[in-house]
């Protein structure tokens, strides 16, 4: 099939499909250049047509607390002390750079969660 940009939702659904219909070519074939193009002109759409919403750093930080049993003194040495810790689990005080980045470490998420906070 000629594939061309995708302009619509029913472009986007055909697209789609045949996607997963070919999702596991081999490669050099004409099926795995045909899926590299669709994959492409699928992400191209998604970019323009659908916004992911932003996360909030603190509610990550919380969330991945809770899933690793993670209490707020063990923050301590990431942080600062325990007022520090305190103050920005509350909101009360912004996370800087370097807290994001030991955060970041110790929690194995990406970067990109404190890049829009605010």
């Amino acid at each position: 099939m000629n594939w061309k940009i995708l302009k619509n939702e029913a472009d986007y659904n055909k697209a789609s499909i045949r996607l997963m219909e070919i999702f596991h070519a081999a490669p050099n074939t004409p099926e795995r250049d045909e899926l590299e193009l669709l994959l492409v002109l699928v992400k191209d759409f998604d970019e323009k047509n659908y916004q992911l919403p932003e996360l909030d750093a603190l509610a990550v930080i919380k969330y991945k607390m809770k899933e690793m049993g993670v209490k707020a003194k063990d923050l301590d040495p990431i942080i600062g002390s325990k007022g520090h810790v305190s103050a920005v689990l509350s909101g009360k005080r912004d996370i800087t750079l370097k807290m994001a980045q030991k955060l970041k470490n110790y929690f194995s998420i990406p970067s990109d969660v404190f890049l829009h906070s605010a």
